[in-house]
């Protein structure tokens, strides 16, 4: 099968709208927590969210046409746009790059949810005459951001969108890895995007007990682990990666972040939205994707994990670890409590933070986590506070959704 490399990273995020500045906020230790701004949360359980700050969707989409995007899809064409840049793509530009040959997978959990809930208000505030907007229908669909990147840059390869609830962008960019890999592609663009901050998400996860209420103090109330942890603080977003076959990378003489070695996807088939205590989901999906990459646990440098900062998730996540890892003292670390839990998109930010961490040879720490949870398996190296200055040669990334759903993938540092 054919090598696959990482040679494009996009970013829209609560800590920054650039790959860049995302990546030194997550260095920092910065929390992209703070008070909804999107919608009056007075009757709210739950007031705060990691919104995405000062971004601007005209800088890449025409201000005539922004009118025809759910948000969800606006995050996703500038995360994208930034990742073909930044693997020096110009489509126009390079016959040689064959765009027939070039797909798209791409992923959300909850699609246009503000257009859908917008466009039912207006309906139902209304006198009942069904005014829908035309473009409601492609606003709202989990498919049309993958659609319109295709459409943006003419790309003729593969395209469908991906939904596994918070393992949907993960599961996208593996989906990609395979693509490429089997030789149906030489180029894909993968990732995820989440706009989901809106008051039937955050009514209907706070009815669910899922959010924290820590509205005293939001920026520490993602906190991973902590035995005082309440619930997940709900993000938005997007991240893009360029995945390319390796002998076609090296050909157009593109920049080459890291290797993807390894994809992983499992259920743990346990519960409509709890993951079960013992840790079956975590370590199905680990160890296909050590199985799948072709090396031992003892390879692995750190683990970012999915650790959203919920009571059973977390520790059902460690428990997984700690059965494929035992006693090897694999750094850990939570960076949803810097981001917020984006929910769809989570996978596709991730993944560039273990990029990143493989290029800069650097772990972010977990911030917040104050006190261990004593149901936590003993033994674990779990990185709280700074982050950590060490080699790091290969990285695994976690993500886990709602209906069971796992999806683990494996990068690693680049060897010629």
């Amino acid at each position: 099968m054919k090598r696959v490399v990482v040679t494009g990273l996009g970013a829209v995020t609560p800590l920054g709208n650039t790959v860049n500045e995302f990546w030194e906020n997550i260095v920092a230790g910065k929390s992209g927590v703070s008070a909804i701004t999107k919608f009056d949360t007075s009757k709210f359980k739950t007031k705060f969210a990691a919104e995405v700050k000062d971004f601007d969707a005209t800088a890449y989409i025409d201000k005539k046409e922004l009118k025809k995007y759910d948000l969800y899809t606006q995050y996703a064409i500038a995360a994208s746009d930034q990742a073909i840049k930044d693997a020096g793509l110009d489509f126009e530009a390079m016959p040689e790059v064959d765009r027939y040959e070039v797909g798209v997978i791409w992923a959300s959990g909850n699609g246009g949810i503000g257009t859908f809930e917008q466009q039912l208000k207006e309906y139902h505030l209304g006198d009942g005459t069904p005014r829908f907007s035309p473009y409601f229908i492609p606003k709202m669909i989990v498919d049309i951001a993958a659609g319109v990147i295709s459409i943006r840059h003419k790309l003729h390869g593969p395209n469908y969108a991906t939904v596994s609830a918070c393992a949907s962008s993960n599961t996208a960019i593996i989906s990609a890895f395979d693509t490429i890999r089997l030789g149906k592609a030489t180029i894909m663009v993968a990732g995820g995007s989440e706009a989901a901050i809106t008051e039937s998400s955050i009514g209907g996860f706070n009815s669910a007990h899922a959010l924290s209420k820590r509205n005293d103090d939001p920026q520490t109330a993602s906190r991973p682990f902590d035995v005082d942890r309440d619930g997940f603080v709900i993000g938005e977003g997007a991240g893009a990666l360029i995945l390319e076959d390796l002998d076609h990378a090296i050909a157009r003489g593109a920049h080459i972040y890291a290797e993807m070695v390894g994809g992983g996807m499992a259920a743990d088939a346990y519960h409509l939205t709890g993951t079960p205590p013992d840790g079956l989901g975590a370590s199905l999906g680990i160890s296909k994707a050590l199985a799948d990459a072709g090396i031992s646990p003892d390879k692995i440098d750190y683990i970012n994990a999915h650790a959203t900062s919920t009571g059973l998730g977390d520790v059902g996540e460690l428990n997984g670890i700690k059965k494929i890892f035992g006693e090897l003292q694999v750094a850990i670390s939570a960076t949803k409590s810097m981001t917020g839990h984006l929910l769809g998109g989570a996978g596709a930010i991730e993944s560039v933070i273990s990029i990143l961490s493989i290029v800069n040879d650097t772990i972010p720490g977990t911030i917040n986590t104050q006190t261990l949870d004593p149901e936590i398996p003993e033994g674990l190296n779990i990185i709280l506070g700074k982050s950590l200055k060490q080699q790091v040669n290969y990285v695994l990334n976690n993500t886990f959704g709602f209906g069971g759903h796992t999806a683990t993938s494996i990068f690693k540092k680049y060897q010629g």
